[in-house]
């Protein structure tokens, strides 16, 4: 297995293609086709580098590293599956790939900024597969999540993730605009990975990312195109000492000159990630004159 993941190591870096879905590196990605190959999970240990791989294995790893090379498919798309938050979902072309900074806060139960014990009420909006929602419950074993997007397929994804860890009486899935399809519903926490990618960006995106729904990246000229009604709406649809957290990315500085008046929280993560901002109720109500005039 190690002489399998360093060959494969070798031809990923000579390919020229782009890692950024799961992966950073050529090693890392080297990692996960040869352990999925081999029918490992990717945290396998030292001991299974010893590991001998059957002729049938190569032929898998040689077929899944032809296509990424080949297609630039990014390699959970050809799997079908992708860890996130320690948890395996399926995954296809009707959803992004998992990579937000948000499993690091719920990993943390979103300590300090959230007290977990109080959550009853939360929402993952645009929640894509689910991956987020399904993760929020593993950690908040008490709440009741909402897990809402614009997209159908994305919806139809979701549920099998859903399924998959038998969270149905748990996590409900809404087909919903942002805010429009939940009613008068409130929320102890909302977080959000919504579409963040400005005009620029998405005009220069490698390749591996054309097979991603755009749907689910782009967002106007500046990025903001769904962060800013998200930001008007929240505050009827959160309750009393209710938090709002929202990953933005790269439009992390449009959004914040274009309201230099909102006391956004701007979080910092321990393994990397950025562009992830918190505001309370509270804030959100006085801050929203400012927002409403944008």
């Amino acid at each position: 297995m190690r002489e399998l993941i360093l060959q494969t190591e070798s031809l990923l870096d000579a390919s020229g293609i782009y890692f950024g879905h799961g992966t950073d590196n050529a090693l890392d990605e080297a990692a996960y086709l040869v352990s999925y190959s081999l029918g490992l999970a990717p945290d396998f240990t030292d001991q299974d580098l010893q590991r001998q791989a059957s002729d049938e294995q190569k032929q898998q790893l040689a077929d899944l590293l032809w296509q990424r090379i080949r297609t630039r498919k990014p390699a959970a798309y050809l799997t079908h599956e992708a860890w996130f938050a320690g948890l395996k979902f399926y995954v296809d072309e009707r959803v992004l790939i998992p990579r937000s900074p948000f499993a690091e806060l719920i990993a943390d139960q979103f300590e300090p900024w959230v007290d977990a014990s109080k959550v009853q009420h939360a929402l993952d909006l645009c929640t894509g597969g689910g991956c987020i929602a399904i993760a929020m419950a593993e950690a908040l074993p008490q709440a009741r999540i909402d897990a809402s997007d614009l997209s159908a397929g994305a919806l139809a994804v979701a549920r099998i993730n859903v399924d998959q860890y038998a969270l149905a009486d748990r996590i409900e899935l809404i087909e919903s605009d942002l805010f429009a399809g939940l009613g008068e519903r409130r929320y102890d926490l909302i977080v959000s990975n919504p579409p963040y990618v400005d005009a620029d960006d998405m005009a220069a995106l490698p390749e591996e990312y054309r097979h991603e729904p755009a749907m689910g990246l782009a967002a106007g000229t500046q990025g903001l195109d769904f962060v800013l009604p998200m930001l008007r709406e929240a505050p009827r649809h959160l309750n009393p000492g209710g938090v709002l957290i929202v990953e933005v990315g790269n439009s992390a500085e449009a959004l914040a000159d274009l309201l230099p008046g909102v006391p956004f929280t701007w979080l910092e993560f321990e393994f990397g990630g950025h562009g992830v901002f918190l505001l309370t109720a509270e804030q959100l109500s006085a801050a929203s004159e400012a927002i409403l005039a944008v």
